[in-house]
């Protein structure tokens, strides 16, 4: 499994207005299901917009999984960034890769990796 960080970009209106409950039950169900890490809109952003961190075996599931939401149905994703991330300490670092760069060799004690 790979963590992907997610952005999507929305426009504010009715479409929007008409379809958040939706978006947030669909968001529901992927927390459910243990896709969906964390979610939640950004602030100061021109637009609506929101940043999901989820997991997968490919970034094509995440496509589809993005795809399947209302927002994606509904035309209302005017932006969307999908990237691969690693996280390697904080809140997922015991979900990482455990692989640190060469630089970071001499933390490893500290990070809890061997």
């Amino acid at each position: 499994m790979a963590f992907y960080i997610v952005t999507m970009t929305h426009p504010d209106g009715p479409g929007w207005n008409e379809h958040v409950l939706e978006h947030v039950e669909y968001l529901l169900d992927l927390i459910d299901e243990g896709t969906l890490k964390a979610s939640g809109p950004l602030k100061g952003t021109p637009l609506r917009a929101g940043f999901l961190i989820m997991v997968a075996d490919s970034r094509e599931e995440i496509e589809k999984i993005v795809a399947g939401d209302p927002f994606a149905r509904e035309d209302l994703i005017v932006e969307l960034t999908i990237e691969e991330w690693d996280p390697l300490f904080g809140a997922f670092g015991a979900e990482s890769s455990k692989v640190l760069p060469p630089d970071m060799k001499p933390l490893a004690a500290r990070l809890g990796y061997q």
